[in-house]
């Protein structure tokens, strides 16, 4: 399908066109995953995964803002120094978090079995785990089929690599685009994952995004920060940040497009590519949070100044009380405007107007006549928007979140109790 997309902070549209291939859409890029048993030996799921590109790649990543950081995640940081990255090693069913030294063994151990499958430098190689947190990774049943892994390697590898990392992911997440630049064209594609513990500055996900486009490393980092802020950075479903958050990006230059210079029109095109592939992923991570029902995009709108437009939308998101009223169905715009209230933003109570969907149920800070069974509609449906118009200035923000649910509840009360009883009956542990 073609389409065009809008930029809501640069007011600019750019053709682009919906690809297949997710994260081996752009040209000279493999991946593949393999069943290594890491969770439990018993079960057979695809859970380990490799991404690699043909050619040397031009690469930035976002780590996590949690102080409480993975092996994976402290191997990468220093591996990332290096920038010329040649692959992506990540694995679902153990977050190797909390593990010591031994973690970081580990997570060497699983970079250097894939330098000496690929032919590369171990420090060529960045290192990504999800899943439990605490648990000593069972690496002895990872790095002997690196090698075998290495050898199935495909372009047409993306949805099994996106299936490898899923956790309580429900459904696998894949983006693809094409964008028309100068006399050809370049790709950006990418697979996410994350269901929980999801909330701005990243969430419990990992996001590997690729793009043929030739770009110098600065002006890929001032894209790539750009983006993650306007997406990821945007999303909650239970106000948790995680140890293991991991965003990466390689390009490889391998398209027949100009090179995206510094200031360039071709820059501003990139920039607006890859903020909507990952605010793609984004909405998807949200939409499939931990059981819940509903995905509410909180738009904020004629705030003093950015940040206060951001408190408020980032108070409404995470607020408890308002998440359970959205599960039932319940336009309890005066839920909403407690929220607003505490945010810390500039705001006059009397100004404050609330839009559930596109009826007012709040003017000034006082009801309206809609009738509630109009408003009820719109937030039976399993997406709909919150409008709040501060009407102090003209700063706006979104934030995309969930409903909570007695099933999200249920789903998190006994995650590590379960796999260590699990682990105990097969002697694992």
């Amino acid at each position: 399908m073609s389409d065009d997309f809008f930029d809501p902070f640069r007011e600019s549209r750019v053709p682009f066109t919906t690809i297949d291939g997710g994260v081996t859409a752009a040209r000279g890029f493999r991946a593949g995953a393999i069943s290594c048993g890491i969770k439990n030996p018993d079960v057979k799921r695809l859970d380990l995964m490799l991404l690699t590109s043909d050619v040397p790649t031009v690469t930035d990543a976002v780590f996590t803002t949690n102080k409480v950081r993975a092996a994976c995640v402290r191997v990468s940081q220093q591996h990332i120094k290096d920038s010329d990255v040649r692959a992506i090693i990540a694995n679902s069913g153990n977050a190797n978090a909390c593990t010591g030294p031994q973690g970081i063994q580990d997570a060497k151990a699983m970079c250097k079995a894939t330098a000496e499958a690929l032919g590369i430098r171990m420090r060529q190689v960045q290192v990504c785990s999800t899943g439990i947190i605490g648990m000593n990774m069972p690496i002895q049943r990872i790095t002997p089929r690196v090698k075998e892994l290495a050898d199935i390697l495909s372009p047409a590898g993306s949805d099994d690599a996106s299936r490898a990392i899923m956790t309580s992911d429900t459904k696998p997440k894949s983006f693809a685009i094409e964008v028309p630049c100068g006399s050809g064209s370049f790709r950006v594609g990418g697979i996410a994952k994350g269901a929980g513990m999801i909330c701005p500055n990243m969430a419990t996900m990992l996001c590997f995004i690729t793009t043929d486009a030739k770009i110098a490393p600065d002006e890929l980092k001032r894209a790539m920060r750009c983006a993650v802020d306007q997406s990821f950075n945007c999303i909650t479903i239970d106000g948790d940040t995680s140890t293991n958050d991991t965003v990466i990006v390689m390009s490889n230059g391998m398209a027949e497009a100009p090179p995206i210079k510094k200031g360039s029109e071709e820059a501003k095109i990139f920039r607006c590519a890859l903020h909507k592939v990952m605010l793609e992923l984004a909405k998807m991570i949200v939409s499939d949070g931990e059981r819940v029902t509903k995905f509410v995009e909180i738009r904020v709108r004629n705030a003093r100044t950015h940040a206060d437009a951001k408190k408020a939308a980032e108070a409404v998101a995470k607020s408890m009380l308002v998440k359970c009223s959205w599960h039932g169905s319940d336009p309890n715009w005066g839920r909403v405007i407690h929220a607003i209230g505490y945010s810390g933003a500039r705001l006059r109570e009397e100004l404050i107007d609330i839009y559930f969907g596109g009826l007012i149920a709040c003017k000034g800070g006082l009801t309206t006549n809609t009738p509630m069974s109009e408003l009820e509609k719109v937030v039976k449906e399993p997406r709909f928007s919150v409008t709040i118009d501060l009407n102090q200035g003209s700063a706006n923000h979104i934030v995309y979140t969930s409903d909570l649910s007695e099933e999200y509840v249920d789903f998190n009360s006994s995650e590590y109790s379960a796999a260590v009883h699990a682990k105990r009956q097969k002697g694992l542990a």
